[in-house]
């Protein structure tokens, strides 16, 4: 049983890691606007201190048995990253540094309190709030703290369109026709500064509720509950439109399915998507069943040479084609093992258990369908994962286990 001290602990290191992957963005964007020019040495850098931080807080926990799915799956993808590298003589680290994410979170998730995950989805949802108010707001204030436009030419080389003038990522601007509730002029990105990230984030947050709502104050239901239908009014989803309304009915629904079908979930989304591109073989335009459209055709022009990894070269054609990407980047192996970790990983014993594993399921191989790499931005992917790892042990915390015993057999308090 759950001793109180353990609930109540604050993981302080595993705190501040998590919150400065949601944030760091944000604070870059500040300094490089309003006070030095940065470099994408500076973004390189701070994931690095986030990397080893979190490595380092795992080794000197140390690693146990139950730690070997995480890193016999860092392992293979790095087998898989020398194998792509070598054949290609072109190196390519990039679902290394993907994977090593996941397996690093999930890994100071699981030596994470009760509490320290709570304050870290209360104080990121607080500050994504606090700062979407703002964009809608005052978008002019909003753009004189971090100017997007400008960082994402400083930081990533993504040079400024002509027709913006807003200052604003041209991305978010959208365009006449697609989709939207017509709050705001242009797509909401609050501190992410680009509207996929914060659609994203939408959908952490679901799965957050999913796991914790019997377990949340009406003050904290209040703040993430806003904060989800904001952002679903601002950001134009309709991946998270669709995906906050199947888990309406997931809450009631989760609970009574099997683990075991996240296994086929998968294949079920590819195979609806080639039902959906044969009904409309030419829709390939910004709409749901356009990018779905995209994807399968990509899919359907997969050779041999891809699927095996020889072709990295093409890799960045397929950054809104999540499968082919993933294909591409890792082998056919590799997409195989990621959609087995995300299906047996989770725990899925609970009643909130399942509703975490299924809802993660659903959010990934859904979002896969219709986008790329943002699923695996360390802005999203950081809280997520500490999630999964925390829930995971959620039953049995392993701080409690592992503290040592009073000479009588009692725990000493951690």
């Amino acid at each position: 049983m759950k001793s109180l001290t353990d609930k109540q602990r604050i993981d302080y290191p595993i705190l501040a890691i998590t919150l400065f992957s949601v944030l760091y963005n944000c604070i870059l964007a500040f300094i490089n606007h309003n006070i030095t020019p940065l470099s994408v040495s500076h973004v390189v850098l701070c994931e690095g201190m986030m990397m080893l931080s979190s490595v380092a807080y795992l080794l000197k926990r140390g690693i146990y048995e139950e730690d070997l799915p995480i890193f016999l799956y860092l392992i293979f993808t790095l087998i898989i990253t020398i194998y792509i590298t070598v054949l290609n003589h072109v190196p390519f680290i990039d679902q290394f540094r993907n994977v090593l994410i996941i397996v690093a979170f999930a890994g100071i998730g699981s030596w994470a309190s009760e509490r320290t995950v709570k304050l870290a989805f209360r104080i990121g949802c607080f500050f994504v709030l606090l700062f979407l108010v703002c964009e809608i707001v005052s978008t002019p204030f909003y753009v004189s703290l971090f100017h997007p436009g400008q960082y994402f030419e400083n930081t990533r080389g993504i040079k400024q369109a002509s027709f913006n003038n807003t200052g604003l990522f041209a991305n978010a601007l959208g365009f006449e026709g697609r989709f939207s509730f017509g709050l705001i002029n242009h797509r909401s990105s609050s501190i992410f500064l680009e509207q996929v990230s914060l659609a994203n984030f939408c959908g952490v947050i679901v799965i957050y509720l999913l796991s914790f709502w019997p377990k949340l104050g009406r003050i904290e239901k209040a703040l993430f509950v806003s904060t989800v239908v904001l952002i679903l009014l601002t950001n134009d989803t309709r991946t998270m439109l669709i995906f906050s309304f199947v888990s309406i009915v997931g809450y009631f629904a989760f609970p009574k399915i099997p683990k075991a079908f996240d296994l086929i979930l998968m294949p079920l989304i590819i195979l609806i998507g080639f039902f959906v591109h044969f009904m409309k073989p030419n829709e390939v335009g910004d709409n749901f069943t356009g990018r779905v459209g995209v994807t399968i055709k990509k899919m359907l022009d997969l050779d041999f040479q891809a699927i095996l990894g020889l072709d990295i070269t093409r890799i960045g054609e397929f950054a809104d084609s999540g499968y082919v990407y993933l294909i591409y980047g890792s082998t056919i192996f590799g997409l195989i093992m990621f959609w087995l970790f995300v299906c047996l990983y989770p725990a899925g014993t609970t009643p909130a258990q399942r509703r975490c594993a299924h809802s993660l399921s659903l959010f990934i191989f859904l979002n896969m369908m219709i986008g790329g790499t943002a699923i695996f931005s360390i802005k999203i992917a950081g809280l997520l994962w500490l999630l999964i790892g925390y829930m995971r042990v959620s039953e049995r915390p392993r701080t409690a286990r592992t503290q040592p015993a009073n000479v009588d057999g009692s725990r000493v308090p951690g």
